[in-house]
């Protein structure tokens, strides 16, 4: 617990973090990469240089400070992020780099007014935090029975276009051995050695069921535009990882796990890439419990994005009481109504659900992934629908970890 000298210069520090976070997050990564280069193999560079990381920290300092005595939003947040951690080998090693630059960044940005009783107030917040990450990462760590950092030796064994961007990649052990078992909803981080010598570590969600040998992971190819770099670690896998490619990931990791025995109704609701996540639960529930009313909406900007269709229709097959409805934002030319999609524009999620009343979905459990636009939009739409908050879960791989807090 926050010493009660301390507690008045943290929530003092809130309306300062909102004016002055981004300045404060912009200098700590940029000093301390300098002084540590190595460490960017940790964290995604691509971020990096569209803003979106040094925004999302901000972001985090801001909601610890505003939601520090409220265990129970901060605890699923902490849970996430310590998921996170795991998956790019993080130590107990970093977090005194990370806390040296972090309060050298508070007090260059914030000059005279960082007092040293301010200050301190951040360094003992910071070392609360950073303790409760500590342990949850060793006892996961200690769970998985890995040590951090520790990658595997994998093998493309098939690779297919899903979509005009995305392909999957099906990947077995490099030693024969079957693959750990996973829970469906869980990523892999995959490592890749780019053309200037950089190692960068990748999440990417495992889109095939779970109680096979292997793994399949779908990747979409980010090409970039004007406003956001190229992805350098999909580039990478598109032009890299062919059949009998070997590549080195993680074990599985994420809390975003649907409970999949359950009677009641799920909703699985997906747009563009954020698709790969709902296809493992979807299949997984294919395979053990076929019989669970499910609703699975997807949506793409047209049929030549609609990664992982045939998924579906294979789903559709096994399970009587699967639903499905697509929406294609611009559909194209080739695109047929009631065979592509049902329906064109934004996902109509409150006109779905009020079809959906007579099926028993008035208690089921809701799970969104995809762009954050998206997934916004979707719950604002359920909790007006009625929806209780505690009945909707989202996937978040990028820096809107912490949207719901702010």
């Amino acid at each position: 617990m926050l010493s009660a000298a301390s507690r008045p210069y943290i929530d003092a520090s809130v309306p300062v973090l909102r004016e002055h976070g981004l300045a404060i997050t912009t200098h700590f990564y940029r000093e301390m990469f300098a002084a540590r280069p190595e460490l960017k193999s940790l964290f995604n560079m691509g971020n990096q240089a569209n803003g979106s990381q040094q925004q999302s920290l901000a972001s985090a300092v801001f909601a610890y400070a505003a939601n520090m005595d409220r265990a129970d939003v901060l605890a699923p947040v902490v849970e996430r992020i310590v998921h996170k951690h795991v998956a790019v080998g993080l130590t107990p090693a970093h977090y005194p780099i990370v806390g040296k630059y972090l309060i050298e960044a508070i007090a260059a940005v914030l000059g005279d007014a960082a007092t040293p009783p301010l200050l301190a107030a951040w360094d003992e917040a910071y070392w609360l935090l950073a303790g409760e990450l500590i342990a949850a990462e060793a006892r996961l760590y200690d769970r998985a029975g890995v040590a951090a950092g520790q990658l595997l030796r994998v093998r493309v064994v098939s690779r297919e276009q899903e979509s005009e961007h995305v392909v999957a990649l099906t990947l077995a052990a490099a030693d024969g051995a079957a693959l750990r078992d996973f829970k469906p909803g869980q990523y892999i981080s995959v490592e890749a050695r780019l053309g200037d010598g950089t190692r960068q570590l990748r999440q990417y969600s495992l889109s095939g069921e779970r109680g096979l040998p292997t793994w399949r992971i779908s990747v979409k190819r980010e090409e970039g535009n004007a406003e956001t770099p190229a992805g350098a670690v999909s580039n990478w896998l598109h032009d890299n990882a062919h059949v009998d490619t070997t590549l080195h990931v993680s074990t599985p990791w994420g809390d975003f796990a649907p409970t999949l025995d359950d009677r009641r109704p799920i909703v699985l609701m997906s747009a563009g890439i954020g698709v790969t996540p709902m296809v493992s639960v979807l299949r997984t529930l294919a395979r053990e419990n076929p019989h669970r009313h499910v609703l699975f909406a997807h949506a793409a900007r047209h049929g030549g994005h609609h990664a992982h269709r045939d998924d579906v229709v294979w789903a559709r097959e096994r399970m009587p009481n699967l639903r499905t409805h697509v929406s294609y934002e611009q559909p194209a030319a080739t695109d047929r109504t009631g065979h592509d999609y049902d329906h064109a524009g934004t996902m109509p999620i409150g006109a779905l659900l009020q079809a959906e009343q007579t099926s028993g979905f008035q208690d089921a459990r809701f799970y969104l992934c995809g762009p954050l636009g998206f997934m916004q939009a979707q719950r604002h739409a359920l909790i007006a629908a009625g929806v209780p908050v505690g009945h909707i879960h989202r996937e978040v791989f990028g820096p809107d970890l912490l949207d719901d807090l702010l």
